[in-house]
């Protein structure tokens, strides 16, 4: 009889979807980032493009004359030192345990090291609510539990299912 080396389970990502319908990305996205900054989380966004990246990168440096988001992108040397980095890749330079995918971002090759997964998604967009159903299927034959939220008239998050 042999003895197996314990394997330790992983514990499951936390999958989120977020579908925006009352408020754009450029207004639901600070606040996200920075209620995870406050929960001690570092973070990695991912977009499509590398012109997405420089506008959301331009946007949450002035999205709030009171407030200050520290964030890089991945063109910036030092970026694997802020809390939230910007990228169009699958990497993740600063080790972060939150990654929001947005506007179509693929999912990761790899979870490993994520706690928590958001996909975020223009509900108001045929081809962007085709594209989430798509992940969320893929997710669900995968074996995963996504969770889908949507904003109520106050914008406070509400889950659907």
């Amino acid at each position: 009889m042999t003895t197996a080396d314990p394997v330790t389970a992983a514990a499951p990502v936390e999958i989120l979807f977020y579908h925006l319908q009352r408020r754009p990305l450029e207004a639901v996205l600070p606040q996200l980032l920075e209620r995870s900054l406050q929960r001690g989380w570092k973070v990695v966004v991912q977009v499509v493009t590398p012109e997405r990246m420089a506008a959301l990168d331009d946007h949450l440096w002035t999205y709030a004359d009171d407030s200050f988001l520290p964030h890089a992108s991945e063109r910036e040397a030092g970026g694997a030192d802020e809390p939230v980095v910007l990228t169009t890749g699958d990497g993740n330079p600063n080790r972060a345990t939150v990654r929001f995918l947005v506007e179509g971002a693929p999912l990761p090759p790899s979870m490993e090291g994520l706690d928590r997964l958001v996909v975020m998604f223009d509900g108001d967009d045929d081809a962007a609510l085709a594209r989430a159903r798509a992940t969320w299927a893929e997710l669900k034959t995968d074996g995963h539990r996504p969770t889908y939220w949507q904003q109520d008239e106050d914008g406070r998050w509400q889950k659907k299912a």
